[in-house]
């Protein structure tokens, strides 16, 4: 009679057991993450106008946060690789609190930015979570496929999280009529996910010898910072605006700068040797043909769907329908995520990032011909959800499996990096592109068909690109254990 129990005992205290319990605490913090994605966005308009500001400025917030996270996370992600993923994961979510309270009582507008910006520190978790799922599995002989499986689940919590704060927040605000109880609630959250990473997460085992390859991110973060304010310029006052292309080739300069810097170093910022592996450069490379679409298009997809419909295209709807759209292809990224997380134990990995990033390209080019009714536009956001949904959670674990021992958080933080940097890149052209075209309709302020037509095929061919490159990804690529280890496993038996 006791044998059930004292097998349930065991897997409690078994590696398994204690990894899967991790993961439920990681599902809590990505909630929790994803509730800090999409709980403000009902509350801008409110937002404005206590901080007495006007619409157009709250670009400026979101600009801040994606500037802030594409420069802090590599590094964050280095020094967990050096000193525990644990112990910098609380660090961040000790200063994404910080920063979320701060917010509930910032009175002007420089006040709110330098918060919000700050707030973005909560974009280091899900690399740092991946890292130490990864750690803890690698003991095991399963590393890979344990963190394919939970990071299909961390993005299931992630969107899950987004949709929880983007409904919760209207309600509490009309319920309450206070601003700023209502922005406690988020801050509250936050504060309590610090206590459970401290008490509730293991460290993972750092590399011992490590050092901060401090010069090696200066240059990183100088190349990011010339970069995305080229993209920032682009966005607000066109191509013709000269300072846009000197700030990017600058950019590109330091880039340079940086592959040669980086590879005399013993201990880089960015091992580019391992970057330019085939089983790592795909990988990246994929990351950031998807933000185009992830991060780029949905202010182009928003905008269609306002569009009046007289003048041929665009669907019309007023905001509470636009936002019924977006949650669709919300909640079909959490289905691509459980797709992903289901399938991984038995797919191929390298055969599911294929049909993923084909997924995404299908969806964006079914806009072309279908996109003047409601359903189209829905199916074809649903097909590419599912696409971008399985490649939120594949990514970070490819890079991770690819990446050697001492180097997964790096590795797992810079899909991040590069994604950020393809959605600003795609903003800033679809801006452009977008705007190009508007007054030559009916509507001085609608951009044209020609316009959304250029968007979509952007985000067509970023889909289909990406499933090409990752056919240079080895088959055996992503396995729990690689060729030249299981060799000397087996030496070592004989």
């Amino acid at each position: 009679m006791t044998r059930p129990s004292s097998a349930v005992d065991r897997l409690r205290g078994s590696a398994l057991g204690i990894t899967a319990g991790l993961i439920g605490w990681f599902v809590l913090v990505e909630v929790t993450s994803g509730v800090l994605q999409g709980y403000y966005v009902p509350l801008f308009s409110d937002i404005v106008d206590q901080l007495g500001i006007h619409d157009s400025d709250v670009n400026w917030f979101e600009a801040a946060q994606l500037l802030l996270s594409a420069l802090v996370v590599p590094v964050l992600a280095k020094l967990g690789d050096m000193y525990g993923h644990k112990r910098i994961l609380l660090i961040a979510a000790i200063l994404t609190a910080g920063a979320s309270w701060w917010l509930v009582f910032a009175g002007d507008f420089w006040s709110f930015l330098a918060a919000w910006a700050l707030q973005g520190f909560y974009v280091v978790w899900l690399p740092l979570e991946i890292a130490l799922i990864f750690e803890r599995g690698r003991r095991q002989n399963r590393g890979v496929s344990m963190t394919r499986r939970a990071a299909g689940l961390l993005v299931v919590g992630l969107q899950a999280g987004a949709i929880i704060g983007a409904l919760a927040a209207g309600r509490i605000f009309t319920a309450t009529q206070d601003l700023t109880l209502t922005l406690m609630v988020p801050a509250i959250a936050v504060t309590l996910v610090c206590f459970v990473i401290w008490l509730a997460v293991p460290e993972s085992e750092p590399v011992r010898g490590r050092r901060l390859d401090t010069w090696g991110f200066v240059i990183l973060a100088i190349g990011l910072l010339l970069v995305t304010s080229a993209l920032t310029f682009l966005r607000l006052n066109g191509a013709g605006f000269a300072p846009v292309w000197l700030l990017l080739a600058l950019g590109i300069v330091a880039f340079v700068i940086l592959v040669f810097f980086e590879l005399r170093q013993p201990d880089p910022a960015i091992d580019m040797r391992v970057l330019r592996r085939p089983e790592m450069w795909p990988v990246q490379a994929t990351a950031f043909l998807v933000g185009i679409s992830l991060l780029g298009a949905q202010g182009p997809l928003s905008t269609y769907a306002g569009t009046d419909s007289s003048l041929g295209y665009g669907l019309g709807l007023d905001a509470e329908a636009r936002s019924y759209v977006i949650g669709i292809y919300l909640v079909s990224l959490i289905v691509g995520a459980i797709l992903f997380a289901v399938t991984s134990r038995r797919a191929n990995p390298r055969a599911i990032l294929i049909v993923a990033s084909a997924l995404v390209g299908i969806g964006y080019a079914l806009f072309i011909p279908f996109h003047v009714e409601l359903w189209q536009v829905l199916l074809n956001l649903s097909i590419a959800g599912l696409g971008s949904g399985a490649l939120v959670g594949a990514l970070p674990a490819a890079a991770a499996a690819a990446a050697p021992h001492g180097q997964t958080g790096i590795a797992a933080a810079l899909t991040n990096t590069t994604k950020t940097i393809g959605g600003a890149f795609a903003s800033a052209v679809f801006g452009v592109v977008l705007a190009a075209g508007a007054g030559v309709v009916a509507s001085e302020t609608a951009a044209s068909l020609g316009g959304y037509m250029a968007v979509w095929s952007i985000c067509a061919a970023g889909g289909f690109l990406a499933a090409v490159l990752l056919f240079f990804v080895p088959k055996v690529a992503f396995a729990d254990t690689l060729p030249e280890e299981a060799a000397e496993a087996g030496a070592q038996v004989v």
